[in-house]
C-alpha cells in the first residue's frame, strides 16, 4: 500500500494547524486584545489561548517531522530533493524556538498570571510574541520553500 498521500495529509495538516494558528494570533487576535483589552484581562486571555492552541503544536510538533522524515526515509536522504532538507532544517529551527517558547516564557506567564503579577506577565508575553512573530516568519518562508521551492530542486 502507498502510505504518502496519507502522510502528506498529516503533515500538511500539521504544518496548517501550527503556522495558521501563529498567523491567526499574531496578526489578528494580538492587535485586538491589545487595542480593547487592560494588562490583566490581556494576560488571562492568552494564557488561555495558549493552553488551548499548545496542545495543538504539540501534536505538530511530533506529526511534522514524523510523517517528513518517514517520507524522506521511503526514498532515501541522498534522493531527497534539496527544498525537503531546507524544510528539515527551517521545520527544526521552528521547533526549537516553540520549545523555547513553552518552557521559559510560556511558564513566566503562567506563572505570573497567577499571581496576578501584570509586570512580568506583560514581559513574558512580549517574549513570546516575537519567538513567536520569528517562528511564523519561518513558518512562512518554509511554505515558500515546499511550493516555490520546487525551481530549486
Amino acid at each position: 500500500m502507498n502510505w504518502y498521500p496519507l502522510l502528506l495529509l498529516l503533515h500538511l495538516t500539521g504544518v496548517v494547524v501550527w503556522v495558521g494558528g501563529m498567523f491567526f494570533a499574531y496578526l489578528c487576535l494580538r492587535p485586538v486584545a491589545a487595542q480593547l483589552l487592560q494588562a490583566p484581562e490581556r494576560l488571562q486571555l492568552w494564557r488561555g489561548v495558549f493552553e488551548r492552541f499548545f496542545p495543538w503544536v504539540w501534536a505538530a510538533v511530533v506529526l511534522i517531522p514524523a510523517s517528513g522524515l518517514t517520507i524522506i526515509a521511503a526514498i532515501g536522504m541522498s534522493a531527497a530533493p534539496l527544498r525537503w532538507h531546507l524544510m528539515l532544517f527551517t521545520g527544526a529551527v521552528m521547533i526549537v524556538i516553540f520549545l523555547a517558547v513553552f518552557f521559559l516564557p510560556y511558564r513566566a506567564l503562567r506563572r505570573a498570571v497567577d499571581a496576578q503579577d501584570w509586570k512580568s506577565g506583560a514581559a513574558a508575553l512580549a517574549t513570546i510574541r516575537q519567538l513567536v512573530g520569528l517562528n511564523l516568519l519561518l513558518g512562512l518562508v518554509t511554505i515558500a520553500i515546499a511550493t516555490a521551492g520546487r525551481l530549486i530542486g
